[in-house]
């Protein structure tokens, strides 16, 4: 599903620059939900945005199925992260005016789907990550886990073949992350994707099929 091939990234140049990726080469079945390990700076969040073709690497490839993302043009990672690819991040990203529901549709409304197919799939949604009374709540009257939990929900709208999540419970407390960690791992294998899920926390990598291990910008695991 996914194909990771010598990727170098560095930002920066002379003494100043900081070599973010050193050679990385990764494959990821269809299916498997993969924690990536590793201190902050060790590069894992430049991996996901490669990868998710949100940045491109100085060298190496990336490929998504049968699609070679660094070979893409601006119009075909829009496509991209349209259909393909989507993103659950450690802030939740919620538009704050907008309840549940409207957010977990605004991908939706982006494809022209039709209201009522929109509906059904935005109630279905809310239904699977346990907030179907939740539905005409705005962000700010939602706790920190149930934020999350529509964030996610909005990055499955669109049913992608891939969902990356950078750090998913970084904001919130144990208990809570983990709550949201066996959601992700749920919802991976009730729709049928692949997943990619950096974290730091062992008891969230418990969670993942494997877990792979960045080190100063180098796999060293996986």
């Amino acid at each position: 599903m996914v194909r990771v091939a010598g990727v170098d990234r560095t930002f920066g140049s002379g003494r100043s620059a900081v070599h973010a990726l050193r050679d990385v080469s990764l494959d990821i079945a269809p299916g498997e939900m993969v924690a990536l390990v590793g201190r902050s700076g060790s590069g894992k969040t430049s991996l996901l945005n490669i990868i998710g073709g949100l940045d491109a690497p100085d060298a190496g490839t990336i490929s998504i199925g049968s699609t070679e993302v660094t070979g893409l043009d601006e119009a075909g990672l829009v496509r991209l992260r349209r259909d393909v690819v989507s993103f659950v991040f450690q802030t939740f990203g919620l538009i704050p005016v907008l309840s549940a529901a409207e957010n977990v549709g605004v991908p939706l409304r982006l494809r022209r789907l039709p209201a009522a197919d929109r509906e059904r799939r935005v109630r279905l949604l809310l239904e699977l990550v346990g907030l179907g009374e939740h539905a005409d709540q705005r962000p700010p009257e939602l706790s920190g886990g149930q934020q999350q939990r529509v964030a996610i929900a909005r990055a499955l709208a669109g049913s992608p073949q891939l969902l990356i999540a950078d750090e998913p419970t970084g904001q919130l407390d144990s208990e809570t992350g983990l709550g949201v960690m066996a959601l992700i791992r749920a919802v991976v294998e009730a729709e049928g994707m692949t997943a990619i899920v950096s974290t730091h926390d062992p008891v969230m990598v418990a969670l993942a099929d494997r877990a792979v291990r960045l080190v100063d910008g180098r796999l060293v695991d996986g």
